[in-house]
């Protein structure tokens, strides 16, 4: 299973593959940082006219990593949950539901993100950063393994900075980096 260090940093110096990897889990990890440790309110906290929560955004990005890396990269359904989910209903997604929790929604967000890399892994053990993926523009183009986590990394960078406005919104969290030592990246 992946792990998700809060405060991980990417390597200074590391490969491509290392760089674009660790910059990903970099930004999993503040999302983390800036949902963790809220109570039912804290999570369902809206900023403004925006309805973006905290805890919608721990759910819409698990299924980005699920879209992403199952379907647009490998041409496969996307993986469970979200299978089976009503795709007809455009929010659903994004709702913090009554029966979801700080916990569950975090444990969805790490399950997810670690079924997401495994696929990862798998696409780069396969051809590497400039490996094909399934998706293509309307020419036919096939996008790589570089786009789609680059485009992973687009995802979370806009949505890692909703996180930091609502965070400090709800308790005063705010900063770049959790408190502590940044722990290196694993290689």
């Amino acid at each position: 299973m992946t792990e998700i260090n809060i405060g991980q940093e990417p390597p200074l110096a590391g490969t491509e593959v290392e760089a674009l990897v660790g910059s990903l889990n970099r930004l999993r990890g503040y999302l983390l940082w800036k949902c963790g440790g809220l109570d039912a309110d804290g999570i369902r906290a809206t900023l403004g006219p925006s309805t973006i929560t905290l805890g919608g955004l721990l759910k819409h990005l698990a299924v980005v990593e699920a879209i992403t890396f199952s379907f647009k990269m490998h041409g496969r359904a996307p993986f469970a949950p979200f299978d089976t989910a009503d795709w007809s209903d455009e929010d659903w997604h994004w709702r913090v539901e009554a029966d979801d929790t700080p916990q569950s929604l975090e444990r969805l967000f790490r399950e997810s993100v670690a079924q997401g890399q495994a696929l990862v892994d798998e696409a780069l053990a396969a051809g590497g950063p400039g490996g094909p993926t399934e998706a293509a523009n309307d020419a036919g183009e096939h996008a790589n393994v570089r786009r789609m986590v680059l485009d992973m990394i687009e995802e979370y960078g806009r949505h890692v900075g909703h996180a930091d406005l609502i965070r400090e919104s709800v308790d005063g969290l705010v900063g770049e980096d959790p408190p502590g030592e940044l722990s290196p990246a694993p290689r």
